[in-house]
């Protein structure tokens, strides 16, 4: 805060001004305790990127498709954040999400303790964020969303981090068909036997600017396929919108232990995307509905060759699969939060695909009337 003016006498003898020199000092408001390590924070300035909360955050998986978005909302607050990554150079975009010194870059190994404990010892909070929806040679399912997962939290809890928040998927279950999603089942039930308190965050399919889900469909590159007759029932939701859910729940301590199931607001079947897609982008979009045994055969085969990130049979599970809410989790709706519509903003993400022709052209049927937002302050 502002201490007293002192004032000083510059300049030649017979000219006097007077100068106020203002001298920024703590006090005991500026001191906060985090509830269960008792560790003091220590915040300052005005608000914003360009001061500090006291809140040191690491974030693994920050290289990822919602990881940028993470990042970039907590340095925008103030937030110091560990940035943990395998490649520098993957990394060094995320520098300028914050200020000078608030964005600090570490590598790590999942499979190297030590260098997990490097990266969480000074922190406060941590995101898990990592996740593989394709198994490597070096990397399987479940030693990246499950034992990872675990790792992690022995991690913190060694090292007295105050909040977790481990981002599983939606339909995670232990009783699912597909790999991935009994793997990201697994690593919730790993972190919360080893922390009780973990918070954890179950998103739908994300879109946005540089999604897999938008962009693959609206790209035309001849490959497009459906199952189930294009049938499936999913509730994307904007990766934006669950990155202000996870900056929420830093501060949030009414969040705390509980799981949150992210999804948009409106379900859709597959095809109606695609619909939706060549409404927008005003493109035929060529699509081919393959049965699902023959589908499954074809992914098989490429599943042996090297370097395959296309199409794997656990992918076809996924495809062939409902969005399920679990009843009793926690939603958009408890963070006091609308999820943007799909609908609504899409031709922000198609428009891009349309020839010179009718790029300009409106999108009639899209509301595109923009909501004022509810401002709520969650304990």
């Amino acid at each position: 805060m502002l201490a007293s003016v002192a004032l000083k006498q510059v300049g030649r003898p017979h000219v006097v001004t007077k100068v106020a020199s203002v001298t920024q000092t703590r006090n005991m408001h500026d001191l906060t305790l985090r509830h269960q390590t008792g560790q003091p924070m220590v915040k300052y300035g005005m608000g914003g990127r360009s001061s500090t909360n006291g809140h040191i955050a690491t974030v693994f998986g920050c290289t990822g498709f919602l990881g940028r978005y993470v990042v970039n909302k907590l340095a925008q607050q103030g937030t110091q954040v560990v940035i943990a990554n395998r490649d520098p150079d993957e990394s060094r975009h995320l520098k300028v999400t914050g200020d000078l010194g608030q964005i600090i870059p570490l590598e790590f190994n999942l499979k190297d303790k030590e260098t997990l404990v490097e990266c969480v010892r000074h922190s406060d909070v941590v995101y898990n964020l990592i996740g593989r929806d394709y198994e490597t040679k070096n990397y399987s399912f479940n030693d990246v969303n499950a034992e990872g997962a675990r790792r992690l939290a022995e991690a913190c809890a060694e090292n007295g981090v105050s909040k977790f928040i481990q981002v599983s998927a939606l339909n995670a279950s232990e009783d699912s068909p597909s790999k991935f999603l009994r793997s990201k089942a697994l690593g919730e039930k790993y972190v919360r036997e080893i922390i009780p308190d973990a918070t954890i965050v179950r998103p739908g399919i994300m879109w946005g600017h540089e999604d897999r889900f938008l962009n693959k469909i609206g790209a035309d590159e001849g490959w497009q396929y459906y199952v189930n007759e294009g049938e499936t029932k999913i509730r994307p939701v904007s990766a934006i919108d669950v990155a202000q859910a996870l900056e929420i729940m830093l501060t949030a301590e009414s969040t705390v232990g509980k799981t949150f199931e992210l999804y948009g607001p409106k379900e859709y079947k597959v095809k109606e995307i695609f619909e939706l897609a060549r409404e927008i982008s005003m493109k035929p979009l060529p699509i081919r509905s393959i049965p699902n045994a023959a589908i499954k055969l074809i992914a098989t085969a490429m599943d042996k060759l090297p370097y395959n990130q296309m199409v794997s049979p656990d992918l076809i599970e996924r495809m062939k699969m409902d969005d399920k809410i679990t009843p009793g989790a926690l939603t958009f709706e408890d963070l006091y939060m609308k999820p943007t519509s799909l609908e609504s903003v899409a031709i922000q993400f198609l428009r891009r695909f349309r020839s010179n022709a009718v790029f300009d052209l409106p999108y009639e049927k899209g509301d595109g009337q923009i909501q004022k937002g509810v401002y709520h302050l969650i304990d």
